[in-house]
């Protein structure tokens, strides 16, 4: 009787050591896309973008028609004869050069549109994730996801295991 006694003690401390250690560990996970959704700076974000975006096509739509009333002036320059073939030649270089130059424009185009994106969705990304480690300090929890990409948002240092990792490889 006594080891039967003695038995289901150690067995209730294993249960209640295993049920406190899986306490210890709190997981959360998050919806960022939801979150950003309700955010007004994100609203403000993309008016300022589209506004950025706009101005950089009016550019764009400026060189297109410049290029265009070149490209229709020469071509009725030829059409009455009062072009050399020297002068043909030179006008076809120049003409060919502007589109390239506003094919190049197109691309840097996308480029700063995305650079600026990065830098107005980076204090809002900042702003998110000090709530999100906030949330998690207050709360007790080791792990927070993102529900849409399965990232870890926050993860507690405490839990990180990469020197164990290393030391087992060095063995």
């Amino acid at each position: 009787m006594k080891k039967l006694i003695l038995k289901f003690s150690i067995f209730s401390a294993v249960m209640l050591l295993t049920a406190s250690a899986l306490q210890a560990q709190k997981f959360g996970y998050v919806n960022s896309a939801a979150i950003l959704s309700t955010l007004p700076e994100v609203e403000q974000m993309r008016s300022t973008l589209e506004a950025f975006e706009t101005q950089l096509k009016k550019q764009g739509e400026a060189k297109v028609q410049a290029y265009q009333k070149k490209e229709q002036d020469a071509l009725q320059k030829k059409q009455r004869g009062e072009m050399t073939p020297r002068e043909e030649e030179q006008v076809t270089k120049d003409l060919q050069a502007e589109q390239e130059a506003i094919y190049k424009f197109g691309q840097e185009m996308e480029q700063k549109i995305m650079a600026k994106q990065q830098e107005l969705m980076e204090p809002i990304l900042k702003k998110v994730n000090d709530a999100i480690k906030a949330v998690a300090e207050e709360n007790g929890y080791q792990f927070i996801f993102d529900a849409q990409s399965g990232v870890i948002l926050y993860a507690d240092e405490t839990a990180d295991v990469t020197d164990l990792v290393k030391a087992k490889l060095e063995m």
